[in-house]
């Protein structure tokens, strides 16, 4: 597991190459499932260990499975968790401790067809941070401000990138 420096050194490198060479800075990540239409699943393939992913159950599932929406919240959770630690050690900040909550806010009306007026997505998402640090305030609102900033899920949710649907027949 690499330490905070190691990492630091990592990203002056590649801040480097990517300084030099914008094009090398441009990648796509990805995820990939293998639907199981028997039980409504999806066993997450890449990355492993997210698994096994089916219905919620407020959808009709029976609740042992993971949500897709709660993957969706777990990376958004994930990665500004990512983003607080590494603002925070930049801003000198010490966080004795520190978790993240993403909390979705949906109607299961909609998605179920109950009712045709009901949203069908999240309508609202909550980011919680409980930190433990003796930062004054000033420093605090700082350093959740630039990990909006610089936190990825959170700016791709904030504003979304355009959706391609592509079929491929196997």
């Amino acid at each position: 597991m690499q330490t905070t420096n190691e990492i630091k050194q990592s990203q002056l490198s590649l801040k480097t190459t990517y300084q030099q060479n914008p094009a090398l800075a441009q990648s796509q990540l990805w995820a990939r499932v293998v639907v199981d239409p028997r039980h409504l699943s999806c066993q997450v393939v890449e990355p492993a260990g997210l698994n096994p992913v089916g219905m919620h159950a407020m959808g009709g599932g029976d609740g042992t499975w993971v949500c897709p929406v709660e993957l969706m919240l777990a990376g958004l959770a994930g990665c500004a968790g990512v983003t607080l630690g590494a603002v925070a050690d930049s801003m000198k900040i010490e966080l004795r401790s520190a978790a993240v909550t993403a909390v979705g806010d949906v109607d299961f009306g909609g998605t179920l067809a109950v009712n045709r007026q009901a949203p069908i997505g999240l309508t609202k998402v909550t980011l919680r941070f409980e930190l433990d640090t003796d930062a004054p305030e000033v420093s605090i609102q700082k350093l959740i401000e630039l990990t909006e900033r610089y936190c990825v899920v959170y700016r791709t949710l904030q504003a979304p990138p355009e959706l391609v649907t592509e079929v491929e027949r196997t």
